[in-house]
C-alpha cells in the first residue's frame, strides 16, 4: 500500500504552510496594540448603539410603571362599602 494516512489524496497546485504552535507567540502585541483597537471599536460604535438600548429601557420601565399602577386599586371606590 506505502501510503500514510497524510498521503491519501494527490493534489496538484496547491501549497500548503504550517507553523508550529510552539513558535506563535499567543498574546503578541496584545498589550500595544490589542487594548488601543478595543477601545477605538468600541468609541466609534457607542454612539450608534446606545442610543436605541437607552430608549428601550426608558420604554420599558415606563410601561411597567404605567401596569403597575393600572392594577392599583382606587380606595375612594371602596369607602362605603359595608
Amino acid at each position: 500500500m506505502g501510503r500514510h494516512f497524510g498521503d491519501l489524496a494527490r493534489i496538484r497546485h496547491i501549497i500548503t504552510y504550517s507553523l508550529s504552535p510552539f513558535e506563535q507567540k499567543a498574546f503578541a502585541n496584545y498589550f500595544s496594540k490589542g487594548i488601543p483597537n478595543v477601545w477605538r471599536r468600541f468609541s466609534s460604535q457607542v454612539f450608534k448603539v446606545a442610543p436605541p438600548f437607552i430608549v428601550t429601557y426608558v420604554t420599558y420601565t415606563w410601561g411597567n410603571h404605567v401596569h403597575q399602577q393600572g392594577k392599583r386599586k382606587v380606595a375612594a371606590d371602596y369607602e362605603n362599602d359595608m
